[in-house]
């Protein structure tokens, strides 16, 4: 059996990591699978979405396999450790992680991630790191995510925090009962795949200019993004449709 599964509904790619008797944790199989996923859904052109779960309804993700990291005596990970979906493999389609149990270290790695974030009620939160003594310089953008003081108390007391609370902070989207996770992501994924696909891409592109260009750069790059949209088939499709009072035929083009 694979550790990590895909499957593709109504246009939204499900990648999976099925290792629930280990909490799902980050053991080479499973990263390789998550590489393999994440390259899947990028050749995918049926799928329009991404979502990465956990099998079960403990852990989506408990992060490293400690157990494994002993065994080859781990120092610093190499760059494609585990899939980082921004920095070490680009994913220009929307993602969003539906978070099913806890998601510590490398499991808040994945979620972090991720475009979107929905959560079970039960689900936990925590950079622990500092708890084991190990690192996270992927956690460099989450003074980005939530606030700087939050941020510091996630990453320095290596505590856990509740679903309600990452939402509260901005860090989760929406907090369902774990019977409707699957339910409500597969419900989001299917507005935004029903979206005109060219406008989807550059919104996602737009929406990352500020963490790394000055505010004046991010508005002369947001104009470059969206002038091919502009210029494309579908910006015509969209007001035709609206006039003839039918759906949209996106093309992509």
């Amino acid at each position: 059996m694979t550790p990590v599964r895909y499957e593709v509904t109504n246009g939204v790619a499900w990648l999976t990591i099925d290792r629930p008797e280990a909490r799902n944790a980050l053991s080479e199989d499973v990263r390789k699978g998550l590489f393999d996923g994440v390259h899947r859904f990028n050749a995918d052109d049926e799928a329009k979405v991404l979502v990465l779960t956990g099998a079960g309804e403990k852990a989506f993700c408990a992060g490293g396999d400690l157990k494994e990291m002993n065994a080859t005596a781990l120092t610093v990970p190499p760059p494609d450790f585990v899939p980082q979906m921004g920095r070490n493999v680009d994913v220009p389609k929307p993602t969003i992680a539906a978070v099913n149990g806890i998601a510590y270290g490398g499991g808040f790695l994945l979620a972090q991630q991720c475009d979107l974030v929905i959560a079970a009620d039960h689900a936990r939160f925590a950079v622990s790191e500092v708890k084991v003594g190990r690192g996270c310089p992927w956690a460099a953008p989450l003074s980005w995510l939530v606030p700087p003081r939050v941020a510091l108390e996630i990453l320095l007391t290596g505590d856990p925090i509740s679903a309600a609370r990452a939402q509260q902070h901005g860090l989760v989207n929406d907090v369902v009962p774990l019977a409707r996770l699957r339910e409500r992501t597969q419900q989001l994924a299917e507005r935004i795949a029903a979206n005109a696909p060219l406008s989807v891409l550059a919104s996602k592109r737009t929406a990352y200019l500020s963490a790394s260009h000055p505010r004046g750069q991010a508005y002369d790059r947001a104009e470059e993004i969206w002038e091919p949209v502009y210029l494309s088939q579908d910006a015509q499709e969209g007001p035709r449709a609206f006039r003839e009072k039918r759906a949209a035929v996106w093309r992509g083009r």
